[in-house]
């Protein structure tokens, strides 16, 4: 039907409702077309069509884009892919591919381990030169320190607050040391046959260095039960790759003791299962330690941060697992600010003790009859001896956490005291470091000697062979131990000393807990001051953090958008009804 539009029919028409649809309108006759009544159906028709168009749209934004997203979350939070194996071979599982007894050169007789260092480099042509640019030959390296710049440090010349210091307490703490005879300065680093081959490469486990022997195993003169002279046509007929036997023999006793220094480094881990370490456990993968330490040339991948400082040479988690190891995607992004160990290593020291504080203003005592002390603690752990003070022992600890980027600083001869504690060594990290990432850490706080005057740390001569040497070890005596230790490394004194605290950082990477064990979301994200990151405050942590006002806003405008929302819809729905 063809509706035709007058004038009168325009100007009577009572309202917009009683228009014809648009669709429908054709003037008939030009002469009496009214063009206002034209526009008028137009924009009634257009504005159908946007109601049209408007409501699916809004009912999607308002309803079922939400749910989407809603739906996206919850998927993704949820949804946990299978974690795929790794596939790997331990140095424990490769053969040997020679057979060292049949070499004529190892059928000699040996009677001086130095010949067989010989023997062994008479084949092994140059190796003496790889390892004698190592850090476990030369005990220092050249480090960019961040705010010092180039400086040569290491286990040589640095300090800690277990035994002070290595340099001048050569007999004792060069037992560790890959060579034969390191008792003072005149030990020649250039002489090959100051090597020891079979300390690290014996599968015998029979061959020992004795202690104070400055890195000799025992002689004839010194043997004793525990320590026999080596047989040394066996050991060097039967050797191979580095095992746990010949890395732990040092790493696990540094400090004088039994997980002393590490804390995740212990003699348990020769032997241990995987709720104590689940990759050297023996019910699973059973690793080497070089399984993770690679070496290329005899160097070995690793820092320990005690003597190191740069963000180089480092073994990671990620160099097997990768850097997305859970296969699920909001785990995984946790990867860019915390390292895997701060999950994964829940405690440390799971069978034996630690030691975590060391009181060497204690040291000193003697009973009523003039002898040194020995006291233990409830798990027979030492808890006092008279030639190194107080202990103070902990199995079963929880980390400290600290943001750290890998690199580190010292504190060396040449420091003066500003603060205490005295920082040992620091590591650099915070929130803002793109490389940073929070790391679990074992903190090991001590006293130990200080010069008040010239403010510097002291060096103490704390071993030798027998008394009347200025060892502190033989005479409990401080002014003759510090003076004998600050001459031995051409340090200035001022002939005064006291005690101060002092705090060293141990990041701690073994000791690996099955995954069922890890921490959980609520150990980190919890508002409790018992959280594990409850010290660290400069960042936000959902769940742990808040402001009273944010909080009390957003509440707000959440149910004044409520508000609004119910009070359009009853508007609408008003609407609707009176027009209908």
């Amino acid at each position: 039907m063809i509706f035709q539009a007058s004038v009168l029919d325009f100007e009577t028409t009572p309202n917009q409702d009683r228009l014809p649809p648009f669709n429908n309108f054709e003037p008939s006759d030009s002469s009496i077309f009214n063009p206002g009544i034209y526009r008028e159906c137009k924009n009634r028709n257009l504005f159908e069509m946007k109601n049209f168009i408007e409501k699916p749209v809004t009912l999607f934004l308002v309803l079922v884009m939400p749910l989407v997203v809603l739906y996206f979350t919850i998927r993704t939070g949820l949804h946990k892919d299978e974690v795929k194996p790794l596939e790997y071979a331990t140095r424990a599982t490769i053969p040997a591919k020679v057979d060292h007894a049949q070499f004529a050169i190892l059928q000699q007789e040996f009677v001086n381990p130095r010949d067989v260092t010989a023997a062994c480099l008479s084949c092994h042509n140059q190796r003496d030169d790889e390892l004698m640019v190592s850090s476990h030959w030369t005990w220092e390296r050249e480090a960019d320190i961040p705010g010092r710049g180039k400086v040569t440090i290491g286990k040589k010349n640095l300090h800690n607050n277990f035994c002070t210091a290595a340099e001048g307490n050569n007999g004792s703490c060069m037992r560790c040391h890959i060579g034969y005879g390191w008792a003072d300065k005149s030990f020649d680093f250039n002489d090959p046959n100051n090597i020891d081959c079979l300390v690290c490469h014996d599968k015998t486990d029979t061959y020992k260095k004795i202690k104070g022997g400055a890195g000799w195993p025992a002689t004839a003169e010194n043997a004793t039960k525990e320590f026999p002279v080596p047989d040394y046509n066996f050991v060097a007929q039967n050797v191979g790759f580095p095992d746990r036997d010949n890395c732990g023999v040092c790493h696990f006793y540094g400090g004088g003791g039994n997980n002393v220094k590490h804390g995740d480094l212990e003699e348990a881990l020769f032997s241990t299962t995987r709720n104590i370490d689940v990759h050297m456990g023996t019910d699973g993968p059973n690793m080497a330690c070089v399984d993770c330490h690679k070496t290329e040339r005899h160097n070995i991948k690793g820092r320990a941060y005690s003597v190191s400082s740069e963000n180089t040479n480092r073994v990671s988690c990620e160099n097997c697992h990768g850097d997305a190891p859970h296969n699920d995607i909001v785990l995984d992004r946790h990867n860019h600010k915390l390292a895997c160990q701060t999950c994964h290593i829940p405690v440390y020291a799971k069978v034996n003790g630690t030691v975590m504080y060391w009181d060497w203003s204690k040291a000193g005592r003697r009973d009523d009859n003039g002898n040194p002390i020995t006291e233990y603690d409830a798990d027979h752990n030492y808890s006092y001896l008279s030639i190194k003070g107080k202990f103070v022992y902990d199995n079963m600890v929880k980390p400290d956490y600290k943001w750290f980027n890998g690199t580190a600083d010292h504190f060396l001869n040449e420091d003066t005291i500003s603060s205490e504690p005295v920082q040992i060594n620091t590591l650099f990290g915070s929130y803002s470091d793109p490389d940073a990432k929070i790391w679990p850490v074992k903190i090991h706080r001590g006293k130990q000697p200080y010069d008040p005057v010239l403010k510097h740390l002291l060096s103490v001569k704390l071993y030798a062979k027998g008394k009347g040497e200025d060892a502190f070890w033989e005479d409990l005596d401080w002014d003759s131990a510090i003076r004998a230790g600050m001459e031995y490394n051409e340090r200035e004194w001022s002939g005064e000393y006291d005690f101060i605290s002092t705090e060293v950082y141990w990041p701690l990477n073994h000791m690996v807990s099955p995954k069922e064990e890890t921490l959980t979301c609520t150990d980190c994200h919890t508002r409790s001051e018992k959280g594990r990151l409850a010290s660290l405050r400069d960042f936000y942590l959902p769940g742990r953090d808040y402001a009273r006002a944010a909080d009390y806003s957003g509440i707000g405008i959440i149910l004044l958008s409520l508000v609004g929302i119910i009070g359009h819809a009853a508007m609408r729905i008003i609407a609707f009804i009176r027009n209908k």
